[in-house]
C-alpha cells in the first residue's frame, strides 16, 4: 500500500514534506556560508514537488537510489532530519556516521540507497537492486533519481538496455531541470526529447509538469503500479527547474535571471498552497501550523547537530579497507 493512501490527507501531508525540504535547505544554505557546513553542497529549492510526489506513491519496501542533490528524497523517505543535518556537519551522529556529508546520504533501514556524488551513479546501483529483487522473487520495486545530465553519460544507456532486457522492477525518475551543471539540454543534448531515448531500449514513459506535486504524485502511482505488475521498467521525465545555482560554490553565470524568474512564478510552495486555499482545502492558519512545523523541526536539527560530537581519532580507519589491516 503507497504510503498516501488517504487521500483526504494527501494533499496536507505533500504540502508538509515540501515546506520540510525548502526549510531544511535554507537553512543549510544558511550554514554553509557561516562555514558551519563544509565541502559540496547542492540544493534542490524549487525542486520539491518531484521527491514528494514520487516517495509518497512508493511503499516503504521499495528501494530508492538518488543523486548528490538527495537531502529531500532522504527526509521524505524517513531518514530522521537530526541525522541529516549531523551528516552534514559531519559529526558522529549523522546518517554516515559524519563520513559522507551532503552529497552521500545513506540509510539502509529506510531503504534508501544514497545519496551518490557521481552523476548517473545511481542508475547502475538500481538495476543492481532490481535484479536482486527479481532473483529473489520479491515485489518491491526500485526507484532511481536522475537529472538530464546523467542522460548524456554512458551507463544511462547502459542501464536503459540491461534493464529492459532482463525485464528489471525499475522507475528511472528524470528530474529534468534543463541544465546539466552549467550547460543547457539542448547544448548537450541532440536529442532533447529524454522520453525518446529511453523509449528506444524500448520501455515505456510519460512526461509530467514538475512544478505540479499533485501531476507528479498521479503519473508515479500509475508508473509504480505499472512496474511492480509488469517487473519492467518505466521512465518518468519530471519538467522542474532549480531556483539556485548548481552548488554553493557555482556564481550561475549561465542562465538569464529573466528565465529564473518565470520559473519561480511555478514555485511550487506558492502555487500548491494558492490551489489548495481556492477549493477550500487549506486555511492560512493551518498554513501558519505547517510552516512552523517545519522551521521547529529545523532548529530540533540544527541544535542537535551542534550539541553532537565528532567521530573519534580512534575511528579513522574504521571501515576502510588496508592491504595491511584487512576489513
Amino acid at each position: 500500500m503507497a504510503r498516501s493512501a488517504d487521500a483526504k490527507s494527501l494533499p496536507r501531508r505533500l504540502l508538509a514534506d515540501m515546506l520540510r525540504i525548502r526549510r531544511l535547505e535554507e537553512k543549510c544554505a544558511e550554514l554553509y556560508g557561516a562555514g558551519k557546513i563544509r565541502g559540496f553542497l547542492h540544493l534542490y529549492i524549487g525542486e520539491e514537488a518531484c521527491a514528494v510526489g514520487v516517495l509518497h506513491a512508493l511503499t516503504m519496501d521499495d528501494n530508492i537510489a538518488a543523486t548528490y542533490r538527495e537531502h529531500g528524497h532522504a527526509l521524505v523517505r524517513g531518514v530522521p532530519m537530526e541525522a541529516i543535518m549531523a551528516e552534514m556537519f559531519g559529526k558522529a551522529t549523522g546518517c554516515c556516521g559524519g563520513r559522507g556529508g551532503s552529497m552521500h546520504l545513506f540509510d539502509a533501514a529506510a531503504r534508501f540507497y544514497g545519496g551518490n556524488a557521481i552523476v548517473g551513479g545511481s542508475l547502475p546501483l538500481a538495476a543492481g537492486l532490481a535484479l536482486a529483487d527479481k532473483m529473489q522473487g520479491r515485489k518491491r520495486i526500485t526507484a532511481c533519481f536522475f537529472g538530464d545530465g546523467a542522460v548524456a553519460e554512458g551507463v544511462f544507456h547502459e542501464t536503459m538496455n540491461l534493464a529492459a532486457l532482463w525485464r528489471l522492477p525499475v522507475l528511472f525518475c528524470c528530474e529534468n531541470n534543463f541544465y546539466g551543471m552549467g550547460t543547457a539540454l539542448h547544448r548537450a543534448h541532440a536529442q532533447t526529447d529524454l522520453c525518446a531515448k529511453a523509449a528506444a531500449y524500448p520501455m515505456a514513459t510519460a512526461r509530467v509538469d514538475g512544478m505540479d506535486v499533485l501531476a507528479v504524485h498521479t503519473a508515479a502511482v500509475q508508473a509504480a503500479a505499472r512496474v511492480r505488475e509488469d517487473s519492467r521498467p518505466f521512465f518518468l521525465e519530471m519538467q522542474t527547474y532549480r531556483f539556485r545555482a548548481h552548488s554553493m560554490f557555482d556564481p550561475d553565470l549561465y542562465r538569464d535571471k529573466a528565465e529564473i524568474a518565470a520559473w519561480k512564478q511555478r514555485d511550487p510552495l506558492d502555487t500548491f498552497p494558492a490551489r489548495l486555499k481556492a477549493e477550500g482545502k487549506l486555511t492560512d492558519e493551518e498554513l501558519l501550523v505547517l510552516e512552523r512545523a517545519a522551521e521547529a523541526e529545523v532548529a530540533a536539527a540544527v541544535e542537535a547537530a551542534e550539541a553532537a560530537p565528532l567521530a573519534p581519532v580512534a575511528d579513522l580507519l574504521k571501515d576502510v579497507y588496508t592491504p595491511e589491516a584487512g576489513p
